[in-house]
């Protein structure tokens, strides 16, 4: 039966990466999922897998409305909402500081909080009142950069750092009925975008995943781990399934290839200066 028989969940940035990974995921344990996101031909490609368990909302987590049809239709859909798995986001490309003018620091900061912070909160505010009646949680993708530098550059960890925060501040908040945590997730192999105000939303992560060398120096201490997003999803469905997380709340499971534990390579980032 798997463990989320009978679920109904919102998966926000659904159409592809981890977010299509966890959906199918879900479904593959019990769950009927709503999939959010920009892209109707993703997401189209996403309910094919199983048309009977999986709704498509097009829209963008910058826009509450959209999210509130998503929701909305979820509880029409499939009777109730149990997750909510705010997953959309953008990377930055680790663009430091010194590489942004005013001009592009001002505009790609806005676009990526918008996206990764604000995104998140809103898509929590329009599901928070269906969570609390479900006795529900809320599931964040977070990241290696939520806890450690040079996962990106300084929007893109300030964002995640942000996330963090908002995660715990929620837990919070919506103790004892609705259950909040994340995942923080290290490189995938995914069709991660970056922000337009850099012009880069037409460039996918997957890309600098096809440039690597293979005698590239590990990064990681697991470095023979697998970067398919359909293997960092185990760690969504523990903490979506409340017979087996219930009394977690607050807490980021990381699944980054033990980059906390990793030696020393380069002790400063700034020696070209």
């Amino acid at each position: 039966m798997g463990w989320l028989p009978g679920y109904a969940a919102l998966v926000t940035g659904g159409g592809a990466g981890i977010g299509r990974a966890v959906t199918e995921r879900f479904v593959a344990e019990g769950a009927s999922v709503t999939v959010f996101g920009r892209d109707k031909s993703q997401l189209d490609e996403v309910v094919a897998v199983a048309p009977d368990r999986i709704h498509a909302v097009t829209g963008d987590v910058r826009d509450s409305g959209r999210l509130y049809t998503a929701v909305a239709e979820t509880v029409e859909r499939f009777g109730k909402l149990d997750t909510l798995v705010a997953n959309a986001g953008v990377w930055d490309y680790q663009r430091q500081l010194t590489r942004l003018g005013a001009a592009e620091l001002d505009a790609a900061f806005d676009e990526i909080f918008a996206v990764n912070v604000k995104g998140c909160l809103l898509a929590a505010e329009a599901a928070w009142r269906e969570l609390v009646k479900s006795r529900g949680s809320i599931v964040m993708t977070l990241s290696n950069a939520s806890f450690h530098v040079n996962g990106g550059g300084p929007l893109y960890t300030a964002s995640k750092h942000a996330c963090l925060g908002l995660m715990r501040e929620l837990a919070y908040e919506l103790a004892p009925k609705v259950r909040v945590n994340g995942v923080a997730c290290g490189g995938m192999n995914t069709d991660l975008r970056g922000p337009e105000a850099l012009a880069l939303g037409d460039r996918s992560i997957s890309a600098s995943f096809a440039k690597k060398r293979p005698d590239a120096p590990a990064l990681v201490p697991l470095h023979d781990s697998s970067t398919d997003p359909r293997d960092f999803t185990g760690p969504y469905v523990l903490l979506a399934a409340r017979e087996q997380s219930g009394p977690i709340t607050g807490h980021a499971i990381s699944v980054d290839g033990g980059i906390g534990v990793r030696g020393f390579a380069h002790a400063a980032g700034g020696d070209h200066l």
